[in-house]
Formats: C-alpha cells, structure tokens, sequence
C-alpha cells in the first residue's frame, strides 16, 4: 500500500515541527516548501538523515517550487506573515489573504483531493480565504486553532491541581483571539467537574492566561509558539490519515450551527477520513453563549475587514 503525502506549505518553525512529528509517527512521506531557498531543502535532508537512527522509512523533500505538493493527501498551511512592529491588522489581513490567495490555486491545482489544515494568522480569516479559493467541500478546509487553545488550558489547569495533563479534560471554542471561550461546563479532572477544585475567580485568571497563551510566548522568545502549534496540527493530520474520529475543537465552516450562518468559528468537530465529518453541537450556559456570539461576531468583523482590504 502506497504511504501517504503530506505537504507542508511554510518550513519555518511550525510546519517543520509539524512535519517532524509526522515523521516521527511514520504517518507519511513528507513535502516541505517554502519561499526561502535552502530552508526547504535542508530541512527535509536534516530529518531524512535521521531516518536510520530512528527507524523510519519515508521519503522527505524540500523544495521552492509549489509543485512539490503535487498529489498530497493532506497539506498544512502556515506559510504567511507574522504581526511585526508597527504593522495593523489590516497589513496583516492584505499580506497574508493575498498569500492565501496564491496557496489556495496552487493546492487547487495540485493536491484537488487534500484535506486542507490552516494555520497562518488571523486565523479564523485566513480558514475562510482558503475556503473560498479552493472552492473545496466544507470538510475539506479546517483550521488549527482549539486544539493549540484548549491544550493550553489543560496546561494550566494540571500545573495549578498537581496532576497529569491527560487527567484534564477541556474545550476552548470560539474565534482564535483575545475573546476565544474556555468552555468551563465541560472541563473536568478525572471527570469530576473543575470548580470542585478551583475557584472561579481562580479559574478566571487561568482562562485570560490561556488566552494571552501565545503573546506570554512571543514576549519571552520574540517569537511566536512552534512546539504545541506543530503538535496541535499535528493532532489534525494523524487524526485524518489514520480515520481516528477522534472529536476535538477546530475552526469549521458552519452552516446554521450554533446560530451562526456562513462562517468559520471554533466548535468541537469529529475528525476522520472525510476531513471534518461531523460538527457536533454541545449545550452552552447562558454566558457560555453569550461569550460564543461575542467572540463569532469578533470573527465576522475580521473577515469583512479583510474583504475591504482586498477590495482596496
């Protein structure tokens, strides 16, 4: 049986981490591209060199040509532009939409059957972008966004309780940004709901770190989180290569759920084969879904900032 392909569309510190845990996992033959000649390439012989000490059989390249993706099966994106100082959100949303733009033909072109896995920031329009110049099913084109949230919480929540990460269970929805929503009804330790253990006014300190999780970072390194990134989209990949239906929080395309119309927001989604199968529909608290309504309507001004930015 053929290995599958996954390609890796930006080389930098996130997609190469990605890519290496893929690697790691032996869920394919790994592409890495990127703008940066050399960056691709040495990367890829770097990891392929360490495929007999490891044990791994499995192709790697690298390359600055886009046709490098050809025929992949799944492609994680996260080529695009970080925020740099003195740069609004607008330069952001032009520069990166129009990288976008560009990514989206080439995927269309060359990998037409891809299980399409955004990174690139903000987030949540850059997803739709994508989506619009694919053209692909709503299945198709997810973005990573909750499993890197949710992760970080659960962080937070086994540092602040003494216990192992995989005894904290827990959900972040909404957009990927400043208003992004700790779904605090459904985290629990060992199954037990969390504020028998922490009190709220703990947990809320605890929620507003997690959402400046990734601006503590780029403060401490001047640069922005690659380890949990990778491994978040990471998740995403193993989850549809190896048809795990595993149920976690992505940004997905809704079509009525939730109330929300037409738009791409973080909801919990089963992950397999299909890309995203299913969107799956959980009862909010009131403030929960006050708090979801104001982070979605957060994500739409964002989007229709970006479309007067590229209509300018």
């Amino acid at each position: 049986m053929a290995r599958k392909k996954i390609a890796f569309i930006g080389s930098g510190n996130v997609g190469a981490t990605c890519a290496h845990l893929c690697f790691l996992g032996g869920l394919g033959d790994i592409a890495l591209y990127d703008i940066i000649d050399g960056l691709p390439q040495g990367k890829a012989l770097d990891m392929l060199e360490s495929a007999p000490v490891l044990g791994v059989d499995a192709n790697v390249t690298g390359s600055t040509d886009i046709r490098a993706i050809e025929g992949a099966d799944c492609c994680v994106v996260t080529s695009g532009s970080p925020r740099k100082p003195g740069m609004s959100r607008d330069d952001l949303l032009k520069i990166n939409a129009k990288v976008m733009n560009d990514v989206g033909v080439a995927i269309k072109n060359h990998a037409p059957n891809a299980f399409v896995i955004v990174v690139t920031n903000p987030l949540d329009a850059m997803v739709t972008q994508m989506k619009r110049v694919t053209g692909f099913p709503k299945g198709r084109v997810a973005g990573q966004a909750g499993v890197l949230d949710s992760a970080r919480y659960r962080t937070f929540l086994a540092m602040e309780l003494g216990v192992s990460v995989q005894s904290v269970q827990a959900m972040v929805l909404g957009g990927h940004g400043d208003d992004m929503v700790p779904v605090r009804s459904y985290t629990t330790v060992g199954g037990v709901p969390i504020e028998r253990y922490v009190t709220a006014r703990r947990l809320d300190e605890i929620e507003s770190r997690t959402r400046q999780g990734g601006g503590e970072i780029v403060n401490l390194m001047k640069t922005s989180s690659y380890y949990a990134a990778g491994a978040a989209a990471y998740k995403m990949v193993e989850a549809y290569l190896r048809d795990r239906k595993e149920m976690m929080p992505c940004a997905a395309y809704l079509e009525g759920e939730y109330g929300v119309q037409g738009l791409y927001a973080g909801v919990p989604v089963i992950v397999g084969a299909g890309g995203v199968e299913r969107i799956v529909e959980i009862a909010l608290t009131e403030a929960e879904k006050k708090a979801f309504a104001s982070s979605v309507a957060h994500v739409r001004e964002l989007v229709e900032a970006m479309d007067k930015v590229l209509a300018a």
